[in-house]
């Protein structure tokens, strides 16, 4: 008999914070935070209505927003888990700077955010992948 692995999230999880920032010749900054919510099944991610964020060009905002949701979507996803994505993300806050944000580092931002939610839950988390390793 095989065991049935845990759903993630178990329950909601709200106000996952995380500033990403490297200083050197190719800096990165990306400031999110995000809720997850259980679902009936898979992944999903959106963008709270009410969220403003003050960066130029704004169109750039969409591909940060894209990239964050890559990250939590892959880190969630890593088999090492040993859970069923079922969740629900929504973006409640985030912050760009002109000289630091990309993709990347919303990508990262996102790794970061999967993990520190995979940790409020107690999994065990000293052996979870992290993807790219921020500086």
């Amino acid at each position: 008999m095989t065991s049935v692995p845990p759903r993630f999230p178990p329950r909601p999880i709200r106000g996952v914070r995380v500033l990403h920032r490297k200083q050197n010749c190719a800096p990165h900054f990306a400031e999110i935070e995000v809720d997850f919510e259980p679902a009936a099944e898979g992944f999903a991610f959106e963008v709270a209505q009410e969220l403003t964020v003050d960066y130029e060009p704004a169109e750039a905002l969409s591909r940060f927003f894209e990239a964050a949701s890559v990250g939590i979507e892959e880190q969630l996803s890593l088999p090492e888990h040993g859970v069923v994505v079922a969740t629900r993300v929504v973006l409640r806050h985030a912050r760009a700077d002109t000289f630091g944000s990309h993709e990347l580092a919303f990508k990262i931002a996102g790794y970061l955010a999967a993990r520190k939610a995979l940790e409020r839950t107690r999994y065990p988390t000293s052996c979870l992948p992290m993807g790219p390793q921020p500086e």
